[in-house]
């Protein structure tokens, strides 16, 4: 490794990037083709993010529900409040509606007003019958009005799939078939017919129309997706060529960044194709991200460049040491950098193991285009002017390494002390961090289908299904009247909780097999008494018709398996665990664990679940982002005093910002949990450069600590600032998202870059001067593994600068 990184290779690697630029530059074009022709392999996300690993018991146990059931997310619901829908124009326009839908190929079948049917008594002979709720194509408004109150007064059973008795709000369940929930025939389904269908009832009626359910929002949610990538590279492309020509002044320069991080963007995308990765909410993230990180790469490579060039202005000696010099210490900074996402590959979350792959592959691949593109594009284009190179000169630069160098020489104490308040101030802060397991928390709040969510969460209690798996450990033994009896404890506990919605499973349709044995009378709509269940559970076992469709959903074929469906309101981790907590105790008291076997399960539950998994792998992957880097100080400098020094000020700013998190309200979830391993390993970069230019000038000064500190800082602060500035605005491009969470990504990752460029430039070298004896000395720092800036290369060029 130290050979790899040693003077005598990057000189080699020099002279091969300067003799064969027509054979580079070829081999980077050919190499984008093939990668832009891997792009038709890019297939975006159908389904939630699943943050547990496939073997996780939760995981298996929801696959275990998906085969008795099949998918559980395939219901969309229509809803509408208006209080002119039981008039005869409007009630058959909504009739129509339904029936419409229902002739689709991807539905399934509805649940509507006009779909409904009465169990009906007959005589003669003595039998059960599914007969149309509505009977006639046309009606008066009476016959309405009838409908209505049948319906709300008489029809129990279809409260909360049809309708809601508190509000008289109505709604259409509408079953997509199972096969097409997790597949592009949803998202052409919902995009290009349902919401136009909508949208024409609306204009036709005047009537105001609630649409939701998990395929509704998913696909909504993952085209807002699609459609905030463009924005985010158009975003971070215009944000940091703004802030790259305020530095530099160039056209020229502005432009050759430009390319290069376009080509990164290309390669990213064809890299996604290359290993048929879905685009999901944190792949998205990721092509923005490789031009934020990448743009300090070629702030350091024209910096250089232009600082050789004013020097002594030879181009080709100006290009050799922009690729000796920079090369190396723009290596070891990207390979922490791509270290920070790639300790994301360890865990056992595809979700997060394929986006640290993506991420880490793409940073190191960054590197490698602006070595080669920079130097090798200007070693075709004329000298830079003396008017380029007015920036290396700015004032108000001087005054801000001025302003630094007087804090560090005459305000330590009170550098300390800030640093202490701000330690101490995070940790409160920490503990007051909540975790949020909410599916809904991130999505776009002015989005239109989320205040149709809300409108959902207030009529019918929530719209995120959680599911409820019962094993009657034995064939048929769900249609037992004590297995019954104990399913209708089971439910009543659940509506007990405000957090849920009226449950729904087989129990509702055997009352209303009662209630229809009683001649419909409402009041019988209850289970069976031991002596009625001979002859009325036969006819709930046997409903015809849609009926069918209903029982089937609710009971596996072998009728050994019971499936209870509730709808919970968007609540965090926290609340969910303390129901769960509540409720366990119960349903092992209706459910002998002996002679049932009862679990929890449903896409909600799973998204929560995955938080809690995700913050124990936050914990794990930051550690060992940390304990790599440390390994690698470690190695670098040969000397395990200096992890302390080059570990400190990088952690303080994860703590600031944890503690802020927690002041201002912000939660752990799974987009805020990628800020501090992202964040971590962008900032110790800051330290890298300082710490190697520090030693160089150790050795300069002949061991002078203060001269050397102070020195340091002049040299580094600039393309510090520099960097930490792109960096700053390149993530705050993130905050225009309509998603909450990566707002929040960006603000606290752009907060933590701010924190960590003031920690390096303050605390670092305040850290240096009062360790002096202990760590800053010769003995420590006499002999490092590698030299990040070459010492050799720094004299030769001396020698030359001499000889000319």
């Amino acid at each position: 490794m130290s050979k790899f990184l040693s003077f005598e290779f990057w000189n080699t690697v020099a002279r091969t990037i300067l003799r064969n630029r027509i054979l580079i530059l070829i081999l980077i074009f050919a190499t984008t083709v093939f990668l832009a022709s891997q792009w038709k392999n890019m297939k975006f996300s159908y389904t939630e993010a699943n943050l547990l690993p496939d073997d996780d018991e939760i995981n298996l146990r929801y696959q275990e529900f998906l085969d008795k059931f099949g998918e559980e997310g395939n219901l969309i619901v229509m809803a509408t409040n208006d209080s002119t829908l039981f008039t005869p124009e409007k009630f058959k326009a909504w009739n129509d509606l339904a029936k419409r839908l229902n002739s689709y190929d991807e539905i399934d079948f509805t649940v509507s007003i006009g779909d409904l049917k009465k169990l009906q008594k007959f005589e003669d002979p003595g039998r059960f019958e599914m007969v149309p709720f509505i009977k006639d194509s046309t009606f008066s408004s009476e016959e309405v009005s009838g409908y209505r109150e049948e319906l709300f007064e008489r029809l129990p059973f279809y409260e909360g799939l049809v309708y809601s008795k508190n509000s008289n709000t109505v709604q259409s369940a509408i079953y997509l078939k199972k096969d097409i929930v997790n597949s592009k025939l949803r998202k052409d389904f919902v995009v290009n017919d349902l919401i136009p269908i909508v949208e024409e009832f609306e204009e036709q009626t005047g009537m105001n129309v609630y649409v939701s359910g998990m395929p509704y929002i998913r696909t909504l949610n993952s085209q807002n997706i699609i459609d905030e990538i463009g924005m985010f590279i158009g975003a971070a492309l215009l944000v940091t060529s703004l802030i790259f020509f305020f530095f530099f002044r160039s056209f020229r320069a502005t432009l050759i960044s430009m390319i290069t991080v376009v080509i990164g963007v290309m390669w990213a995308f064809g890299v996604l194709g290359l290993l048929h990765y879905e685009i999901t909410v944190l792949t998205a993230i990721i092509p923005p991200l490789i031009i934020v990180i990448g743009i300090p790469n070629c702030i350091f490579l024209i910096n250089k460049y232009q600082q050789e060039i004013k020097k002594h202005g030879n181009q080709a000696k100006s290009l050799q040491r922009v690729i000796t010099k920079v090369g190396n210490a723009t290596l070891i900074t990207n390979l922490t950098t791509a270290s920070g996402f790639a300790t994301f590959i360890l865990t056992e979350s595809t979700l997060l193991k394929e986006f640290g792959i993506v991420a880490s592959i793409n940073i190191l691949a960054i590197f490698i285009l602006s070595l080669l593109i920079i130097p090798i594009i200007y070693s075709y284009m004329r000298i830079p002017k003396q008017k380029h190179l007015k920036h290396l000169n700015k004032r108000w630069i001087g005054g801000f390494v001025d302003w630094m160098e007087r804090m560090v020489r005459h305000h330590r104490i009170s550098i300390f002390i800030i640093s202490l308040l701000l330690l101490v101030g995070s940790i409160i802060g920490i503990y007051t961090i909540k975790i949020s397991g909410s599916l809904l928390e991130d999505m776009p709040k002015s989005a239109g289908f989320f205040q149709d969510i809300e409108f959902f969460e207030e009529e019918f209690d929530g719209i995120m299904p959680l599911e409820i798996l019962i094993d009657t450990q034995r064939e048929k033994g769900v249609m037992k009247l004590s297995t019954l009896k104990r399913m209708d404890q089971l439910q009543d506990l659940l509506a007990e909780e405000e957090e849920l919605s009226k449950p729904l499973s087989v129990v509702n349709l055997v009352k209303y097999s009662k209630q229809a044995y009683y001649n419909g009378n409402p009041k019988y709509f209850q289970l069976p008494t031991s002596q009625e269940q001979n002859f009325i559970l036969p006819y709930a076992k046997n409903l015809g018709g849609d009926g069918n469709n209903i029982l089937n959903t609710y009971v596996d074929s072998t009728g050994r398996y019971a499936r209870m469906t509730t709808f919970m309101k968007d609540i965090g981790t926290e609340e969910m665990e303390k129901i769960e907590e509540d409720l366990w105790p119960k349903i092992n008291k209706i459910f002998p664990e002996d002679r049932y076997e009862v679990e929890m399960t449903g896409k909600a539950l799973i998204f929560q679940k995955g938080t809690n998994y995700l913050v124990k792998n936050l914990v794990i992957s930051l550690s060992l982002a940390i304990l790599l880097i440390a390994l690698i100080m470690a190695w670098m400098f040969k000397s395990w005093k200096m992890i302390l020094v080059s570990l400190v000020p990088n952690l303080l700013p994860l703590l600031v910002t944890a503690g802020l998190m927690g002041f201002l309200g912000v939660p752990i979830k799974p987009s805020t949990i990628l800020v501090f391993s992202i964040a971590f390993g962008i900032s110790v970069d800051d330290t890298i450069h300082f710490l190697a230019k520090y030693r160089q000038e150790l050795k300069a000064n002949k061991w002078k600590v203060k001269r050397s500190v102070y020195a340091s800082l002049r040299e580094t602060g600039v393309s510090m600032f520099y960097t930490s500035i792109v960096l700053f605005f390149g993530f705050s491009v993130f905050m225009i998202s309509s998603f909450g969470g990566t707002v929040a990504l960006g603000g606290l990752v752009s907060a933590t870059l701010l924190f960590a460029m003031l920690s390096n430039l303050l605390l670092l070298p305040s850290m240096l001067l009062s360790l002096e004896k202990e760590i800053a000395n010769k003995q420590v720092l006499k002999k490092p593994a590698i030299d990040i800036i070459s010492e050799e290369d720094d004299f030769l060029e001396e020698e030359e600068d001499l000889k000319n």
